[in-house]
């Protein structure tokens, strides 16, 4: 399995039988590197959708009309893709699990919100966030947890699905800073691997990943913290 992390909380995954992008948020993103979409969409299968904030949906529409792609994502936020002309759609919820192939995708729970603004200033609701726990036919686990606070209930998703990775939100602000996620890894998850992400993109977020790698020092689980545009390969 290669991860390459696009910036923010983008990434793609590639492995023998997929090709993945979660949370593609490329246009506008301070962090991604334009050089990097032509490799990060070709021969996609797939894209993944924690929730419907901007940067994460990201560039999903134009990607997806161009690439053939199959999307993921929660109920409200397809309806509402379906209606920007995506036909490929595998809509779910919290709790649901989905065959992609050679790989299942589970919504999770996370605390965090999902809405689009329009042009009128309305905010309009789709759906709940998630995390993604992604089960391979033959690679590790991965659990993608989206824009999230720690909550106690990770203990129920390591239960249950035992995840061997972890990408993590650590810029704080919208989500959990370092030093809580590092809490929320020791404390719920045995992950192999854990890397994170939201951060370093946007001024007002936390621009290093520091706070959270002093955070998991003693832990057992390597931390892995690649450039933006680097790959980790497990």
């Amino acid at each position: 399995m290669n991860i390459k992390w696009l910036g923010h909380s983008a990434f793609h995954i590639e492995t023998a039988k997929a090709k993945i992008l979660i949370d593609p948020f490329f246009t506008g993103n301070p962090a991604f590197r334009d050089e990097e979409r032509k490799a990060a969409t070709a021969g996609l299968t797939h894209i993944l959708l924690t929730h419907g904030h901007g940067d994460h949906v990201g560039d999903t529409v134009a990607i997806a009309k161009e690439t053939g792609a199959t999307v993921l994502a929660n109920f409200d936020l397809c309806m509402w893709l379906g209606r920007q002309g995506i036909s490929k759609l595998e809509p779910g919820n919290t709790g649901g699990t989905i065959q992609l192939g050679s790989f299942t995708a589970t919504f999770v729970n996370a605390l965090h919100s999902s809405a689009q603004i329009t042009d009128d200033g309305v905010s309009h609701s789709l759906g709940n966030a998630n995390g993604l726990v992604l089960h391979f036919d033959d690679e590790p686990t991965l659990y993608h947890m989206g824009d999230t606070d720690i909550f106690s209930d990770m203990a129920l998703v390591q239960e249950l699905h035992e995840p061997e990775i972890g990408i993590v939100p650590i810029g704080d602000r919208f989500t959990m800073g370092g030093a809580v996620a590092a809490l929320a890894c020791q404390r719920y998850f045995k992950f192999n691997t854990a890397i994170p992400c939201h951060y370093g993109s946007f001024p007002i977020i936390d621009q290093t990943p520091e706070t959270f790698i002093a955070g998991m020092d003693g832990a057992s689980t390597l931390v892995a913290t690649p450039e933006v545009g680097g790959a980790v390969t497990l």
